[in-house]
């Protein structure tokens, strides 16, 4: 099966631990020399979050779930929920790509909407598709169709020396493979516009188990 064109990674989720959003963003911030920027309010997901902006257009980003009835309701917000619950942690990798319609056919459902207000009083907008099944398997992508201007993306927060270059997953490779329309994942892939090394642990739980990043202080896994 070929990958879908203009594919490339967009950012990572890591679900707040037990002492907060900011105090786990800050934790990560310190970690990788990166200055954390509160992001604002999902209101259709019932969560929040704070951007941590990497190099190359990507970012991390800190979620927890809002005591609101969307949490309970939308897919993203029940995943944050999960994950917090079992104390925190890596949750998703999220893949953007220039057309959703290939991933819409090959997964047999449509994207829905997403929107974010942030404090710079900005409405971003983007579609996503694959959130169900982020909430069991964190190994699998979701999908997303950025909207908004490319010069709102969070990523330009601020220019930042932290870069992602390594991504460890639980699970089977031929799953993820499938999933993202890949038929190989192990080797550097020219389908994302900057190289990062894959590597699963096949006998560990579907998961993000942990994700590499390049610093001014050397490499950094988290």
């Amino acid at each position: 099966m070929c990958h879908d064109d203009g594919m490339r990674i967009d950012h990572v989720s890591y679900a707040a631990g037990p002492d907060g959003l900011q105090a786990t963003a800050a934790r990560l911030g310190e970690q990788l020399g990166v200055t954390p920027f509160d992001g604002g309010v999902h209101p259709r997901f019932g969560t929040r979050n704070v951007i941590l902006p990497l190099a190359d257009d990507r970012y991390l980003e800190v979620v927890e779930a809002l005591d609101h009835p969307a949490s309970d309701k939308a897919p993203f917000g029940q995943a944050v929920k999960a994950r917090s619950a079992r104390g925190g942690g890596w949750m998703a990798w999220v893949v953007a790509v220039e057309d959703l319609a290939p991933v819409e056919e090959r997964l047999g459902r449509g994207a829905v909407e997403g929107n974010r207000h942030t404090p710079e009083g900005n409405q971003l907008q983007w579609l996503q598709i694959g959130v169900k099944n982020v909430i069991n398997h964190g190994n699998l992508p979701f999908f997303i169709k950025w909207i908004s201007d490319p010069a709102e993306h969070p990523s330009r927060l601020a220019d930042s020396a932290a870069r992602l270059v390594g991504l460890t997953i639980g699970g089977e490779p031929t799953v993820v493979r499938a999933w993202l329309g890949m038929p190989d994942l192990e080797r550097r892939d020219p389908t994302f516009e900057t190289a990062v090394e894959f590597g699963f642990v096949e006998d560990d739980e579907p998961c993000l188990f942990d994700v590499t990043f390049e610093t001014p202080n050397g490499r950094v896994t988290i």
